[in-house]
């Protein structure tokens, strides 16, 4: 099932639960695959399902999102896979690198009702990054990346419950994804955008998202737009 946070649906993919339940998986503790389902599928796995969208997988901007990401596996191998090619292209440009990096992280989205999943996830996708990062510029990183980085992460791995699209905190409000968009170069755009508001409409419609034909298409509405900043910046934007 092809699905994003996003007006660019036909960029993201969403791993479906029949793709989920037909690979070889790990348990943490019984208690937790009892209370919440929890099942972790394998690294070889992993992989032989992302090759199955092998093109996405190497589009720096192609959105993924997890509705049920644990601890980040698959999303961890999406951005190995995407930082591989924003390596291969921009290695020798380090503000190029920055760039596109900051972009593929941005591209990568999930859900998950564990705290400590959540947690986990953002600081394995984090290593991913800064192990990339470090291997071109040891010497010249630049912590604003870094904490672009990170203000990304904590905005695209969300604590919450896909099944009802809230969050699992005590606000219990509907999940926000944030939409990042490259702007002139170096700048970011950030629009916000409720889950429910897009699966809500996707689901009532049967009309296209795109068309080249000038039928009515959905044109979701952000709950917010945030001005174009410099993706160092990002974070000054606030939550």
């Amino acid at each position: 099932m092809m699905v994003g946070p996003t007006p660019e649906v036909e960029r993201s993919a969403m791993l479906s639960e029949d793709d989920v339940k037909r690979t070889a998986s790990h348990v943490r503790t019984k208690k937790r695959v009892s209370d919440h389902g929890e099942v972790l599928t394998g690294q070889r796995e992993v992989n032989a399902m992302l090759d199955l969208v092998k093109q996405e997988t190497e589009r720096i901007d192609s959105r993924f999102l997890e509705p049920a990401c644990g601890d980040g596996n698959f999303l961890i191998a999406i951005l190995e896979r995407k930082l591989v090619v924003v390596g291969n292209r921009y290695g020798k440009s380090q503000l190029d690198f920055e760039r596109y990096a900051v972009l593929a992280v941005s591209s990568i989205y999930g859900i998950d009702i564990l705290p400590d999943n959540v947690g986990d996830c953002r600081r394995r996708l984090f290593e991913v990054f800064e192990a990339s990062y470090m291997r071109f510029f040891k010497a010249s990183g630049k912590d604003e990346c870094r904490g672009a980085v990170r203000f990304i992460l904590e905005r695209n791995i969300v604590w919450g419950d896909a099944l009802t699209l809230r969050t699992a905190d005590a606000k219990n409000s509907y999940i926000v994804f944030s939409e990042w968009s490259p702007v002139n170069g170096s700048m970011l755009k950030r629009r916000d955008f409720t889950f429910h508001g897009l699966l809500a409409h996707e689901g009532m419609k049967e009309l296209p998202l795109f068309s080249d034909l000038g039928e009515n298409v959905f044109i979701p509405t952000p709950e917010r737009e945030y001005p174009p900043v410099h993706f160092m910046e990002i974070a000054s934007v606030g939550h």
